[in-house]
């Protein structure tokens, strides 16, 4: 039978004849062709912008004559020694308001990831309503609240508040508008969902299992808050303070509609040279510089803070 079933069985398969090239894998151009079409929007709509500016940054000319590129590097010292106050200006502007949104973001990020239950879609809502507005209608809310015979200055006058400010320098005397604390309230409000949000979503990655544990060991609340829950939460922490500290130190809406020009920001000067002065070169240099401040400032506080697990 054995014999049988060997006679009747089919002859094994020869092998494939080796061609000496190796065999074509199936898609191998489908990520590139998926990365394509972003790769031609960064190329198109921000290295070649960049590129245009940078050329524009070392030209000379006028608007009138026409601009060439003549490699005038001196136009980066000129604008940062004549424009460093509204440097300095802006960055201590974003630094308040980036303190005051983890200061007011944190709490609120935490109960809506610990204790909001039921309640945590209804409150996420009301942490991006107001990006259902345009940026400029809630700027414009914010100068009709801080208005100099508004219920906010009345309260805060009555309770002396006012007078601490005027003394720190931060308000003239009892008006709120045009002075530093309405810009920096500005940037505050604008900007404090790009902190929470963040933070919201590092927080809920905590596994509660680890505050358990806490408990186990005989942590107090506020031991487990500063061992536990803190150091975890640090990549959200890192995440809404760059999402937040970034776009408000080149803003120019809050300065130019709650400030006055005392209160000037280096994105209200880089909007006029653009717009009003037409000083093009001095206007691509001061955006270069801001630039590179901020990469600066960024790539130390990423080093600083030991985490690069951005949420």
């Amino acid at each position: 039978m054995s014999t049988l079933a060997e006679a009747e069985a089919p002859p094994p398969l020869a092998p494939a004849p080796a061609t000496g090239k190796p065999p074509r894998k199936r898609g191998r151009w489908t990520p590139y062709l998926l990365l394509a079409p972003g790769l031609i929007w960064l190329l198109v709509f921000f290295a070649m912008p960049m590129v245009y500016q940078a050329s524009t940054s070392v030209q000379t000319g006028s608007l009138e004559e026409g601009y060439r590129v003549t490699w005038h590097v001196a136009t980066y010292w000129d604008a940062l020694s004549e424009y460093y106050p509204q440097f300095l200006r802006s960055v201590l502007y974003a630094g308040s308001a980036t303190i005051l949104c983890l200061l007011l973001g944190y709490p609120l990020a935490y109960l809506i990831a610990f204790r909001a239950g039921r309640w945590r879609n209804l409150i996420l809502i009301l942490v991006i309503a107001p990006f259902f507005t345009s940026f400029l209608i809630r700027t414009l809310a914010w100068k009709t609240i801080l208005s100099d015979g508004g219920p906010v200055v009345g309260a805060l006058n009555s309770l002396h508040v006012l007078d601490v400010t005027s003394w720190l320098g931060l308000t003239a005397g009892d008006r709120v508008l045009a002075t530093p604390l309405a810009v920096v309230c500005g940037l505050t409000y604008n900007f404090l969902p790009f902190m929470i949000l963040p933070l919201y979503t590092s927080l809920e990655r905590i596994d509660g299992r680890l505050h358990e544990a806490a408990g186990d060991l005989y942590a107090r609340p506020f031991t487990t808050f500063r061992k536990v829950t803190f150091p975890l939460s640090m990549p959200g922490v890192v995440s809404g303070t760059l999402l937040t500290f970034i776009p408000a130190s080149g803003d120019y809406v809050n300065a130019e509609l709650l400030g006055s020009t005392n209160t000037q920001m280096i994105g209200n000067v880089i909007q006029s040279q653009f717009l009003r002065i037409l000083d093009y070169p001095t206007a691509a240099a001061l955006s270069f510089i801001l630039m590179a401040a901020i990469l600066l400032m960024v790539t130390v506080y990423i080093r600083k803070s030991g985490t690069e697990d951005l949420v």
